[in-house]
């Protein structure tokens, strides 16, 4: 009886044994299966996050390339732009100095000539040639680009020969060059002179033309709007009318 008691309990032992050995090697199989899935949903989670991390970076690259793109080309249009404003600048200012010599020309011929004089007319005391080559050597100092220069020049001539007929175109061309100085101030000052002095001359309407530019760069809106419809009442039938028609639609 001893002896099958030993055995029985040895048996029970073992089936115990082996139970418990079972359900460790089922749990280890289960922790290993778990590890493998959490594992495998890392590497998910980790490619994802990489694949939208290197979307957002190859979008980055392609936003600044075509900031890239676009400012070389805002560059370009502007060197461009920059360019044809220097351009027109210069046909402006050419086409200015063309005209003023076709004035002159014009004012020459109607001057009236020796014979027309009366007989005890006074000789002018200045003298006509001088007086044009220090306005041709003025007016090439401002066509040069030397703007500086030329406005003391045609300052110079105006104070030396204040009665002379070149005097009002003189006055003219020193409040443009005071202009390209960006001294508006002292370019509506000057300005002022012709359009004071010599209201029928062919300049002045054209200098109020540049009075109202000058006011506009300094903000002054009613000024603009008062100097323009002075040359429509003043000068209505000149170039310069048209101009200030369509400034004022603006």
């Amino acid at each position: 009886m001893p002896a099958r008691r030993f055995a029985s309990r040895l048996s029970t032992i073992t089936l115990l044994l082996a139970v418990v050995g079972a359900q460790q090697v089922h749990a280890g199989m289960f922790d290993d299966d778990e590890a493998r899935r959490q594992v495998k949903e890392l590497s998910i989670q980790t490619d994802e996050r990489l694949d939208t991390l290197s979307k957002a970076q190859f979008e980055l690259v392609n936003q600044i390339q075509a900031l890239r793109e676009e400012n070389a080309r805002l560059r370009g249009q502007l060197e461009t732009l920059s360019y044809e404003l220097e351009s027109a600048k210069k046909r402006q200012q050419d086409f200015y100095i063309d005209l003023d010599g076709r004035l002159r020309k014009q004012e020459t011929q109607l001057l009236p000539t020796e014979e027309s004089k009366p007989a005890d007319t006074a000789l002018p005391l200045s003298d006509p040639a001088t007086e044009t080559r220090e306005y041709e050597a003025a007016l090439n100092l401002f066509k040069g680009n030397k703007i500086k220069e030329a406005a003391v020049a045609f300052e110079t001539f105006a104070r030396a020969h204040p009665d002379s007929s070149l005097t009002p175109n003189a006055q003219y061309w020193l409040g443009n060059a005071h202009y390209a100085l960006h001294d508006c101030k002292k370019a509506i000052d000057a300005h002022r002179v012709v359009v004071s002095r010599w209201p029928q001359h062919p300049k002045a309407p054209d200098s109020l033309i540049n009075i109202a530019t000058c006011q506009q760069e300094l903000g002054d809106a009613k000024g603009v709007k008062s100097t323009l419809e002075t040359v429509l009442i003043k000068y209505p039938d000149s170039p310069a009318a048209a101009t200030a028609k369509q400034r004022l639609k603006k």
